[in-house]
């Protein structure tokens, strides 16, 4: 990024009016600021969780065991049979060997993915549960 161009997004930035930072005013008419809608629902989260479950883990899963098949008969095709091989076979299994830890690296950021949505929902309630306690205990409503 250029210089000018910093400056230019420095200059709108500060053109823009100050975001209102009040927590004890309504909500804007329109639901909220301007940014996206960072709210979700527990349905939405169990949704990914089962597709994550149900249709990318096992698809992941049967293309890495489809290419691991295509590429040992790549590897043994080229290898050498006669005491001379082309140094592609060499290649492939090294290159093979990379991908099949990155297989491995993706099933377990979807696995570590969907065990992290299905508990964000509780975590969310325990927070709740431990503000609202927190509040009750300083409430002088609650003392009288």
């Amino acid at each position: 990024m250029a210089w000018d161009e910093w400056g230019q997004i420095k200059a709108e930035a500060a053109a823009q009016p100050p975001v209102s930072t009040r927590l004890n005013q309504p909500a804007p008419a329109a639901g909220g600021s301007a940014g996206p809608d960072l709210v979700s629902s527990p349905a939405k989260k169990k949704a990914a969780v089962k597709t994550i479950g149900d249709d990318l883990e096992p698809g992941v899963e049967q293309s890495g065991k489809h290419a691991a098949e295509s590429t040992a008969n790549a590897v043994k095709e080229f290898g050498a049979r006669d005491g001379n091989g082309w140094d592609v076979s060499g290649a492939l299994k090294k290159a093979h060997e990379t991908w099949e830890k990155q297989v491995k690296m993706l099933l377990g950021r979807l696995a570590s993915e969907k065990q992290l949505l299905g508990k964000t929902s509780i975590d969310l309630q325990n927070n709740d549960i431990d503000i609202a306690a927190q509040l009750a205990q300083q409430s002088k409503i609650n003392r009288i």
